[in-house]
């Protein structure tokens, strides 16, 4: 019997190819209806039954081997960003304003490739899988978040899923490279959208207004001052105005300013605190000023903390893809991921598959073209860890 090695390998140009080909339609989230349809042809030409339209866009396919044994999630997200692509490559965005920056089409060329490679498997040795691998495209992972929805519309329950596996490109991390870790990986990540109602009046006349811009820019500064003077130095937090709108003429005094932003964290108890945190720091400052504030606080996703015994397995499936001294555990990132609402609900692992190297810019980049040859490399690692929990993630464990 060919080895996985092998099979993917020959897979590997018709990976490429689909990377391309998903890399020429990006869409943003909850709009991805020529992907999904992608990924639904893709799946049906592997005999494998497939659901489309879960929390609108979302795609499933299920291979069950036919013997008893635990239910293997593999997920790949499928949305863009709405960013206008400057890499000049022949087989760049067809849509303007819209761009795969993150990589999500490696993603989803990457799972079609392990679906390949599994289904061929078992289709020519029944025996060689337990259990069953449910192949799943998630929508909206930029925003507003997709994988909710997906659980919320019981992709979890049925069959009951035991334990789930995400990978995404890094380009931190070079091509051939795979990084795994078991515990905290990616950040929580929240968001806030907060306004500044002030008094607005002739530029000429500051002391009979209320300046909402300059009430906002002390808030903006305040805010700062949680991170370093609110939160314990030994916790990672990341406190990011990104936006900070107010004004219409160069002689008016505005009397509304607008400010969005995120707040990033691993640990719950301090997550926790930021609203609160947020409404007590910008409500101390417009007061002092004359000002009132409405904040609107928005709980997005948790933190990713991987599963030590399912990170182990993915581990296990890397050092025999690529070797001891081509697997690293990498860094922690305050890069938020809603793969942990799966992580939430089952236990399971997200991983890195490196795809940097020289000239390779970083994600949500115009520019970022990752290096194609981690494709089959991340195809390999999803087929191995999923062939090894399939084997024995239901047995007992043992030792300490």
């Amino acid at each position: 019997m060919e080895s996985l090695s092998d099979r993917v390998r020959v897979a590997a140009p018709h990976i490429v190819n689909l990377r391309r080909r998903l890399h020429r339609i990006p869409e943003t989230g909850f709009n991805e209806k020529r992907t999904a349809a992608l990924m639904a042809e893709e799946l049906a030409a592997l005999g494998l039954p497939v659901r489309t339209g879960i929390a609108g866009t979302g795609v499933t396919a299920l291979l069950d081997s036919g013997r008893p044994g635990p239910t293997v999630m593999l997920r790949a997200d499928m949305d863009a960003l709405p960013i206008t692509e400057a890499t000049g490559l022949p087989y760049a965005s067809e849509h303007p304003g819209c761009m795969h920056a993150c990589g999500h089409d490696m993603h989803m060329a990457m799972l079609l490739g392990t679906a390949r490679v599994l289904s061929a498997l078992v289709a020519e040795n029944p025996g060689a899988l337990r259990g069953r691998i449910l192949f799943l495209f998630q929508p909206a992972e930029e925003g507003p978040g997709g994988a909710a929805p997906m659980i919320e519309a019981g992709v979890l329950d049925d069959p009951g899923v035991d334990v789930c596996l995400g990978a995404h490109v890094w380009p931190e991390i070079p091509a051939g490279f795979v990084g795994v870790k078991p515990g905290p990986l990616m950040a929580a990540m929240d968001r806030f959208e907060l306004t500044v109602l002030g008094k607005g009046g002739h530029a000429a006349n500051p002391h009979l207004c209320v300046d909402a811009l300059e009430t906002a820019t002390q808030v903006v500064g305040a805010l700062q001052r949680v991170v370093s003077r609110m939160t314990s130095p030994l916790e990672p937090v990341i406190l990011t105005i990104g936006e900070l709108h107010a004004g219409t003429a160069y002689n008016v005094i505005p009397g509304e300013a607008r400010m969005a932003g995120t707040v990033r964290a691993f640990a719950p108890e301090v997550r926790n605190l930021w609203e609160q945190r947020i409404n007590q720091v910008a409500g101390g400052v417009c007061a002092a000023m004359g000002a009132t504030h409405r904040l609107d606080f928005q709980w997005c996703h948790p933190a990713v903390i991987n599963d030590p015994r399912a990170a182990a397995e993915v581990r296990r499936a890397a050092l025999d893809a690529v070797g001891a001294d081509r697997v690293m555990e990498p860094l922690p990132t305050m890069g938020g991921e809603d793969f942990s609402m799966f992580l939430q609900r089952v236990p399971g692992c997200f991983f890195f598959v490196g795809c940097g190297g020289p000239g390779v810019a970083p994600v949500h980049n115009p520019c970022f073209a990752p290096d194609e040859s981690c494709l089959p490399v991340g195809a390999e690692v999803l087929c191995r860890a999923a062939v090894r929990l399939c084997a024995g993630w239901d047995a007992p464990q043992t030792g300490a």
